[in-house]
């Protein structure tokens, strides 16, 4: 493979790009308005130049990035001898099957079209298009340039010529592939985020803490060893005899809520949707924004160091 394409600038859009592209690809970043490209690039730009102050590339590494990404609000032109596409555009199953009814037209069949969804089934995505089987899903995690998991999902009928290709792009761009199973809603890291945000959002409903001693709890404790042993592998440390009376005693004490809290609801209402509102749970400045990104950000660059060793 030599030319990746990335339709859709956004949240996740942009740092996928600046994935393949650090990895030596060059890349056709679309979008439908220019000035979503340019705010993709400003910010591969700004996450590139962190790269260089943390040491993890050179300032010409950078620039030959920068050189191998171009952007076009012209589809056609986007998808035009690439050898993969990377789909990122909003979740609106409507404009996905749009789009996809476009590239059934527009690209050769050995070409495989990736989803970065995280919301649809592979069934639900490739109803409507005429070669399914050359479709996947790729779940990247936000920030998708730094966090190195890709969720990979297939279906039975999915050639394994079309999943094997798909694992060694990840793996080439630096990435650490799961390969599901069974295509289930959630896949697997949003499901187990979700079981822990409930309890959290349970936790705080109930006054036993307030936000931040909520957030330490999992950040000095499980989040600080789940960096490198699982959950699983964390059951088999501490016990499963252990972990059955663990389970046992406080899965009946969890919160079993199918509905999120009326807190958030009310805070949504209010406008207050966390750090891109300006406020949430936590209350923000947008230099204070701005800040708290830029050290997850290194923290984050730091980890993946660490773990790469």
């Amino acid at each position: 493979m030599q030319k990746i394409t990335v339709l859709g600038a956004g949240t996740m859009g942009h740092g996928i790009a600046q994935n393949y592209a650090l990895a030596g690809f060059s890349v056709a970043l679309y979008d439908l308005k220019t000035e979503y490209l340019s705010k993709a690039l400003s910010l591969i730009n700004t996450n590139l130049t962190l790269l260089v102050q943390e040491e993890r590339i050179d300032s010409a590494r950078k620039e030959e990035a920068l050189n191998r990404i171009t952007v076009t609000t012209d589809l056609k032109e986007a998808v035009g001898d690439t050898d993969f596409i990377t789909e990122t555009i909003i979740e609106v199953l409507d404009a996905k099957h749009q789009l996809y009814r476009q590239l059934d037209e527009l690209v050769p069949e050995e070409v495989i079209i990736a989803s970065n969804t995280s919301t649809f089934s592979l069934e639900q995505l490739t109803k409507s298009m005429k070669n399914s089987k050359r479709f996947i899903i790729t779940h990247f995690f936000n920030p998708a340039q730094l966090v190195p998991l890709v969720e990979i999902v297939k279906r039975d009928e999915t050639p394994e010529k079309v999943v094997d290709q798909t694992v060694a792009l990840m793996k080439k761009i630096g990435k650490e592939p799961v390969v599901l199973q069974r295509d289930i809603p959630g896949f697997i890291a949003n499901r187990l985020q979700a079981a822990l945000v409930r309890e959290a959002f349970h936790l705080l409903e109930e006054g036993v803490a307030d936000a931040k001693s909520i957030d330490l709890a999992l950040t000095a404790g499980p989040g600080f060893r789940w960096a490198f042993i699982g959950p699983l592998e964390t059951a088999d440390y501490g016990g499963l005899d252990i972990w059955k009376s663990v389970v046992e005693n406080l899965a009946p004490e969890l919160s079993q809520a199918e509905k999120v809290p009326s807190f958030i609801n009310e805070k949504i209402s209010q406008g207050k949707l966390g750090t891109k509102a300006g406020e949430g749970i936590y209350n923000y400045s947008e230099t204070l924004v701005e800040k708290a990104l830029e050290k997850r950000d290194r923290n984050f660059i730091r980890l993946g160091e660490i773990k790469g060793k």
